[in-house]
């Protein structure tokens, strides 16, 4: 009954959301308004939705007006954020159904109903994005120079190059696991590439064995040009030939089982459930929890079990029985796995098929290598900074500042995901040598970073700061620093907010916004936020900021009413808001009363949105839209119209049940009347693109627009690039 159910749910779901790529002229057929706001054809799932944005990355990598390695890029990025859905979301759904839960999805569909689905659509995605990288970008790259080649369409001089790289690189590296009687089946690690490999003794019993392909070495071995070889590449130079790893071990993997026969080799890969649960309240120590938490979670159950198209189902069923996988968890795809390692390509010294690279543009009151006092030009005015177009440098610059000058007193700051080399953590650390009170908030929880966050709080507290590591209960998500300076006779504090992370690598890669204000409110309002943090503060008002899970639900929802009201008495109500992500209900349904009262509302919505737009009745006045190109939109804006008196709140929290009420975030007005005219601008900025912007329909397809491949299409990004003097 159930599997009847999944596929009519599935064929449905196809013919109401064709692939993004197919652009729609026509407006699809309108949805039929339900009676209620809770009725789940309102709402689109959230894991399909997801889903739908990784369709947005894949047809980056198939737009043929993008650079050829920015094209493998995205490629790679496409695959590797399949790996973290099914690590997290699919995991998730797994939970569910072996806990027999009988909870249903914001759709109205099961768990189960739900897998089924996304086991459809994920097959759809991986075959279409083997065809393109065979039949358009691996010629592309031939004809480009860059050769991605076969063992066995070597010449005799390049095996030999390779037999001998594998003998010397390779082979020492290598250990295969038998499987048998008196040999437990290998653990498979996360992500991992494997050869699963069947041998046959002299007696002719064939075995299984596994090899695991090094993560430590390269993943595309490069084959030296023959020295007679003069061939060019488009650009010029000699053309770069590279074979798969797991090619040559297949090709040499005799030599690791000497005396037997290779019957046959196929790679394959694994995906491990990495939800790891804490529970921080039982805890004594939550760094020791922690560690040990992120020990365990390369032993989590396998959630996905990728394998070549051609491997036998005996070989499958090796895997599977051994894994506890179910035949719904196996995909079978076409050769190489794991695409994700073309990331390696991108290295390689060919700017004439990468974005033209820029240099963040740093605003001339920074001075030369923002060297010019900050704390005076703060005091002076606020400031706005707009990542990556302007540079993360007088970020570093403030801190670095905070840490030498005498007269700072104290630094206390939150850091989520600060990445390995970081100069925020060193200025802190230079601030310590200094003789500084410095007092930080390490969110350990922060996903995928625990290693790294783990690392810098043993760092930070060997140099004597005083570490929080999290909120029982809440993850930290909030960005906020304060310093603390002594000015005369009295007191003056600084601050900086943001919507992203303090972490210099990716602020050239996310489009973030950032704001140093020494507001006499805010400040207030900053120190009250981190003796909540690190101590027993129970002040539930703010003057200016907006705290999640205090506050912040809480006057968003209020501002929407009082849009809805001021539209009712005097017309022209507009929303605009900027995020990740929607999926609150309640945001939602407030959203959905704002469209039917004739509030006009506009989402840029970069990932998954389970509000469904255009539904007469109900949301037929939202309109929700979506850029993906080169930088990562980040950047969280509220904007509300306010009957003329318009206001906008910059944020670390989408609207998402875990950002409003589990976790701790931070929204702040900007009301420098200049300031907020820049904000106004970008976002109308976003909402008039027509390169790479695709809006969202009631029947949950995303689509482009027609004008996207006119040589002058607007595209947000490239124009604020050119208009910050960064190009």
């Amino acid at each position: 009954m159930t599997r009847s159910i999944a596929r009519q749910a599935s064929t449905l779901e196809r013919k109401q959301a064709p692939p993004a790529t197919q652009v729609a002229e026509a407006e699809p057929p309108p949805l039929a308004a339900p009676r209620n706001l809770d009725h789940p054809e309102l709402y689109i799932s959230r894991e399909l939705s997801l889903l739908e944005f990784q369709r947005r990355v894949l047809e980056e990598a198939e737009d043929p007006t993008n650079p050829l390695l920015e094209r493998v890029k995205f490629l790679s990025i496409f695959s590797s954020n399949l790996d973290e859905f099914f690590m997290v979301r699919v995991a998730g759904l797994l939970q569910q159904v072996v806990s027999g839960s009988l909870e249903v999805g914001i759709d109205g569909r099961s768990a189960s109903s739900e897998l089924q689905l996304i086991h459809e659509l994920v097959s759809q995605l991986a075959a279409e994005s083997h065809k393109h990288w065979h039949g358009e970008l691996r010629p592309a790259l031939e004809r480009a120079g860059i050769r991605i080649m076969e063992c066995a369409d070597l010449s005799k001089e390049q095996r030999t190059a390779v037999d001998t790289f594998f003998l010397r690189n390779i082979f020492p590296v290598l250990t295969p696991l038998a499987f048998d009687g008196s040999r437990p089946f290998p653990h498979i690690s996360n992500r991992s590439v494997n050869l699963a490999a069947l041998v046959r003794d002299k007696k002719g019993e064939e075995h299984f064995a596994r090899v695991k392909v090094p993560d430590t070495l390269p993943q595309l071995v490069r084959v030296q040009a023959e020295p007679n070889e003069g061939q060019l590449a488009g650009d010029g130079s000699h053309e770069l030939v590279f074979v798969w790893l797991e090619d040559v071990m297949a090709a040499n993997l005799r030599l690791l089982f000497p005396g037997l026969k290779i019957v046959e080799t196929h790679p394959f890969r694994v995906n491990r459930d990495a939800e790891v649960a804490i529970k921080e309240l039982e805890s004594d120590d939550l760094l020791e929890t922690i560690e040990e938490a992120v020990r365990q979670r390369r032993f989590m159950n396998a959630v996905r079990l990728q394998v070549s198209s051609d491997m036998p189902q005996k070989v499958v069923d090796i895997l599977t029985s051994n894994m506890g996988v179910n035949p719904q968890q196996v995909y079978r795809i076409e050769l190489p796995i794991g695409f994700g390692r073309l990331a390696e390509l991108y290295s390689l010294d060919r700017p004439d098929l990468k974005d033209k690279p820029f240099v963040p543009f740093t605003p001339p009151i920074f001075g030369k290598d923002c060297q010019e006092d900050m704390f005076a030009l703060i005091r002076r005015e606020d400031i706005l900074l707009h990542h990556p177009y302007e540079s993360f440098q007088p970020v570093v610059e403030f801190l670095r500042q905070a840490a030498r000058d005498p007269q700072v007193r104290a630094i206390k700051m939150t850091l989520y995901r600060v990445g390995r080399k970081s100069p925020i953590v060193a200025a802190l650390l230079e601030a310590l040598e200094n003789g500084k009170e410095v007092a930080v908030l390490v969110e350990l929880k922060a996903r995928f970073d625990e290693e790294s966050n783990i690392e810098w709080t043993h760092r930070l507290e060997d140099a004597g700061a005083h570490v929080v590591y999290g909120v029982p209960g809440l993850k930290v998500h909030s960005k906020i620093a304060l310093v603390v300076r002594k000015e005369g006779d009295a007191i003056r504090r600084y601050v900086h907010l943001a919507t992203g992370n303090y972490n210099a690598t990716t602020a050239r890669l996310y489009t973030d916004l950032g704001f140093l204000t020494c507001d006499e409110e805010i400040a207030d309002d900053a120190t009250y936020f981190f003796n909540a943090l690190t101590g027993y503060s129970g002040r539930q008002d703010y003057k200016k900021l907006l705290v999640a899970p205090v506050t912040l639900r809480e006057r968003l929802e209020e501002l929407i009413r009082r849009e809805i009201k001021l539209h009712e008495s005097g017309g022209q109500g507009h929303l605009i808001f900027k995020m990740n992500a929607l999926e609150d209900p309640r945001m939602i349904q407030l959203l959905y009363l704002a469209s039917q009262a004739g509030v006009r509302i506009d989402l840029l919505v970069r990932g998954f949105c389970c509000l469904r737009p255009g539904v007469p009745g109900v949301s037929e006045n939202i309109r929700v839209t979506s850029i993906v190109w080169r930088f990562l939109e980040h950047s969280r804006i509220y904007y509300f119209r306010n009957g003329g008196a318009e206001e906008v709140y910059l944020g670390s929290a989408d609207l998402m049940r875990r950002n409003l009420s589990h976790r701790v975030e931070i929204a702040f007005p900007v009301a420098n009347p200049s300031l907020f005219s820049r904000l106004k601008q970008t976002l109308q900025t976003y909402l008039a693109d027509e390169a790479k912007a695709r809006c969202l329909k009631s029947d949950s397809s995303y689509v482009r627009s027609s004008k996207r491949t006119d040589p002058d299409a607007m595209n947000a990004q490239a124009w604020l690039l050119s208009h910050h003097g960064a190009v």
